[in-house]
């Protein structure tokens, strides 16, 4: 009877047909839910999805029918997303360990590739150990609430992504703020925080909104006088920044002075999904204990497994992919500022083009399209009001032609909208 029962109220409300709740309070919800978001559009700060019907790459195929789009706003920094033999591993992983393991790894969850990936990450930053997550967001918050207790300290740039100050937010440290790269500002922060059992200094590797490197050699000066550990986050700097893409500490000569990364897995390193820690092996050990993402989070897919280690095995037996992007990131930049426009950041693919007022950003992002680049406005609150700008972001698998194709839309819609 009861699936007579089930199978009636299906069908009495259509198949698949929206359900909204009833009742005072749903009705007062979504009377606030909807003043809120109509401000949002007013503010011009809407942020849409546009529908991509093909596989991630430098060029793209739009629902709807946008065909021959030259995407410039992914974070397949190393083209690897739709390299054929990272998209081979992964079919072979999912037909030999399967779809997903349906819960967390101590229970029932990790299998001999898990393992074998947390090794390759290790070897590849030059690290003890590592620790897969579902995504670095993860990864970030469940550091510093395993790491540090309240008789500690983290020192964190203003201008860190957000789900390191978030996984902050959740420890029970004292909390110093210092302002962007600012190192007169670091010091006075670590001078303060010496009466402090443990001192943590947190910062972006590569600012994903700026697309400028952390002084990082400074930090450690800083944190070496001060007694001091430091961490860092590379989702925009592993794979591509330094002679062996492993980073920014290598970028900056400073390999055996950072004691703690976090990564991601789902950008350069194959663009699925996944983060992780990599560092001592007590912390790793610890992290496994203790690190509330990590204990309650299913394991990684095995097919975003297979795709990480491959991009892993290519980066590893050449530095070549990793050595493309500078010659293109450096002819983008030095024409767009030829152009007229400002560029914030200095020699990473992240390249913000600052235009300052939200709505403008929002425009030409959309003027750009029409034209057949894809670009996005980021305005708050992702990045500060007024500095609102269209990050373009340079991948390995851009042609020359891609790129000059870029400039000139972007020439055009400036001049169109009075941005030059």
């Amino acid at each position: 009877m009861w699936r007579a029962a089930a199978v009636r109220a299906l069908r009495g409300g259509g198949a698949g047909a929206p359900r909204a709740a009833s009742g005072a309070a749903a009705a007062q919800l979504r009377r606030r839910l909807e003043s809120e978001l109509e401000d949002i559009r007013g503010a011009g700060t809407w942020k849409s999805e546009r529908v991509i019907a093909s596989r991630q790459g430098p060029h793209l195929r739009l629902a709807g029918g946008g065909a021959g789009i030259i995407n410039f706003c992914a974070n397949n920094y190393l083209g690897l997303s739709s390299h054929p033999e990272v998209i081979r591993a992964a079919v072979e992983a999912l037909e030999k360990f399967g779809a997903g393991l349906s819960s967390v790894r101590f229970i029932c969850g990790t299998q001999s590739i898990h393992k074998d990936l947390e090794e390759k990450i290790a070897r590849f930053h030059q690290r003890e150990d590592a620790i897969l997550y579902a995504s670095c967001f993860d990864a970030n918050a469940g550091i510093f609430e395993a790491l540090l207790t309240p008789e500690d300290a983290v020192l964190s740039d203003e201008l860190n992504h957000a789900s390191i100050i978030d996984g902050i937010r959740l420890c029970k440290a004292n909390k110093y703020r210092y302002k962007h790269m600012d190192m007169q500002d670091l010091e006075a922060k670590l001078k303060e925080a010496q009466k402090h059992r443990l001192r943590l200094v947190a910062t972006d590797g590569a600012f994903s909104m700026d697309g400028d490197i952390a002084p990082l050699r400074e930090i450690c000066q800083l944190a070496q006088k001060y007694d001091a550990l430091v961490f860092i986050d590379e989702c925009h700097a592993t794979g591509f920044l330094g002679p062996n893409g492993r980073g920014t500490d290598e970028l900056l000569g400073v390999m055996d002075k950072v004691t703690i990364i976090n990564s991601t897995l789902g950008k350069a390193l194959g663009g699925a999904a996944g983060g992780y820690t990599t560092g001592p092996k007590p912390l790793i050990d610890l992290l496994r204990q203790r690190s509330r993402p990590y204990l309650f989070s299913n394991s990684l897919p095995p097919a975003v497994v297979g795709c990480a280690s491959k991009a892993l095995d290519l980066l590893m037996e050449s530095n070549a992919i990793a050595q493309s992007m500078a010659a293109k990131t450096q002819r983008f930049r030095s024409k767009m500022t030829a152009a007229g426009f400002t560029i914030s950041g200095k020699d990473h693919p992240i390249c913000p083009v600052m235009l300052g007022d939200a709505r403008l950003a929002s425009v030409m992002a959309e003027d750009m399209l029409n034209r057949g680049i894809y670009v996005i406005g980021f305005s708050y609150p992702v990045v500060p009001k007024g500095k609102a700008r269209i990050r373009v972001q340079i991948s390995a698998v851009h042609s020359d032609e891609d790129i000059d194709r870029c400039v000139e839309a972007f020439t055009e819609v400036g001049r169109k909208h009075g941005a030059l």
